[in-house]
Order: C-alpha cells, then structure tokens, then sequence
C-alpha cells in the first residue's frame, strides 16, 4: 500500500482537491501579512490592523479546510465545495467588473477544478463511504459513512 493511501484514505481526486484548496489559503494568508506589514496611510491604522486579522484568520480555515481534504476527513468536502464557489466568484468578479481578466481567469478555473474534482465519481463515493459494488442509492440508505463506521463498531 502506497504511502499517500497510508496516511490519506480518501481518492487521489480529493486529495488534489485538497491540495488546490490551500492555494487561495495561501495567497490570502500573504496578503493579510502584507496589509499587516505595510498598512499605509489613507484609513485609521485599527480598521486596517483589523481586516489584516481577518484576512489571516481567513486564510487559517481555508488552509485548514483544504489539510483536511488531503488527510481524507470527510467534513472539508462540504466547506471545500463552499470555499470553490467563492473562489470562482472571486475570479469573475476580478475578470469582469474589476477588468483584471489576468488575475480573474486563473481564479475562475482554480475554483472550477476543484468543484469538479470534488464531483467525480470516486469522491463521491468516497463522501458516501460506499462498499465496492455498493450503488449511491444503497451507500445513501445504510447511512452513508456514518453507517460504515457503525458496521465496523466505531464511534460516530
């Protein structure tokens, strides 16, 4: 067994998805660090210290959300999908009324990426902790993944 599925038993899908997921993480992280670092002039040093903060704070739950998806948790799937939505939204905000199609663009497909890779089958099957075999439908009424970990005596 390949060490990638020791450690993470979740689809490569899914862990590519979580990989994606801590780059807006990351660019948001900096950003903060940047507003934090170099304030400027033009509004009161505690407005700007404080969006500093929430831009960092921010950057911790998207980096945090997309560790998850790579360490094969199934509760970032729902929040990585979320995090995907904004991201695009983001992008076609920066590709069409800020007129930064160079930035928007890249953000636009970053978050359509990971929307799809979250879709695919295998993490589908994945979220629903489906038996080989087994059809959604089947996964979906025996409880899901919840419902596996019952089988096997575990504690929700």
């Amino acid at each position: 067994m390949p060490l990638a599925d020791k450690i993470s038993p979740a689809p490569r899908e899914v862990r590519a998805a979580g990989a994606l997921t801590v780059l807006p993480g990351a660019g948001l992280l900096v950003f903060g660090v940047l507003l934090f670092a170099s304030p400027g002039e033009t509004m009161p040093l505690t407005s700007v210290l404080a969006e500093a903060a929430f831009y960092v704070l921010f950057a911790l739950a998207v980096a945090g959300c997309g560790v998850g998806l790579l360490f094969g948790h199934t509760w970032a799937r729902s929040p990585g999908l979320v995090l995907a939505l904004i991201t695009a939204g983001v992008g076609w905000y920066m590709a069409g009324p800020s007129g930064r199609p160079g930035f928007g663009v890249p953000i636009i497909i970053l978050g359509a990426v990971i929307i799809v890779l979250l879709f695919r089958r295998p993490s589908r099957a994945w979220a629903l902790g489906q038996h080989e075999g087994e059809t959604e439908e089947e996964a979906a009424e025996r409880g899901g993944m919840a419902g596996r970990r019952r089988e096997r005596g575990e504690e929700d």
